[in-house]
């Protein structure tokens, strides 16, 4: 019953209600990220939902389009504004998520929504994650978030399919909190973003 009907409603209606408390912080980041990166404040994505289903998601953008002399994108730690820095660290690149979570695409609690390129490189055991919706936070981002490695990522995000639960969730909140506050886990030592998950990955397994 909770996960039928209960986390639906609740997800619901804590975004619409986290949107509007959140609407002067949102406005006021929006404009400095309008500043600050050419007139695109937001991140635009297409990622795989519950089942697979592919979704766009849409969060802050924290880094610029700078290009080198080839066109090609410049690093991610060069690319990472100021003021896309104090988003990322604060977490507050997620809050435009509460927008998918009201369209339904995602819940507040689940494991985190990934590239779509990602897929061909699952085992069965890691696609467990898309039985349930993903979240904007999840039981892998409060045990270590981007400073674990990515099968112990899974292993967690599983977990949680598989053990989910109104105390669970609750607890997740409050370990979010301490998270965010303490500015922890944001990227893995020395590098501004996730390495990405590909193939290499898979000899390790």
């Amino acid at each position: 019953m909770y996960t039928r009907i209960v986390k639906p409603l609740a997800d619901t209606f804590a975004a619409l209600i986290g949107l509007i408390l959140l609407s002067p912080l949102f406005l006021l980041i929006t404009i400095l990220l309008i500043i600050a990166n050419n007139g695109k404040p937001f991140f635009f994505q297409l990622r795989p939902g519950k089942n697979g289903k592919i979704f766009k998601i849409v969060k802050f953008k924290t880094m610029n389009d700078k290009k080198d002399a080839n066109g090609q994108l410049l690093s991610d730690s060069k690319r990472l504004t100021a003021v896309g820095s104090f988003v990322r660290k604060t977490s507050l690149d997620e809050i435009p998520q509460l927008i998918n979570v009201l369209l339904g695409d995602m819940s507040l609690i689940g494991p985190r929504p990934l590239l779509p390129a990602y897929l061909e490189y699952y085992t069965p055991f890691q696609n467990r994650r898309h039985e349930v919706k993903p979240g904007i936070t999840g039981w892998a981002q409060v045990n270590g978030r981007n400073t674990i490695s990515w099968d112990q990522k899974f292993e967690y995000d599983v977990w949680y399919v598989d053990h989910q639960s109104f105390i669970l969730d609750i607890k997740i909140i409050f370990k979010t909190i301490q998270k965010v506050v303490g500015a922890s886990g944001i990227s893995p030592e020395d590098q501004v973003t996730m390495p990405r998950f590909d193939d290499s990955h898979m000899k390790n397994i």
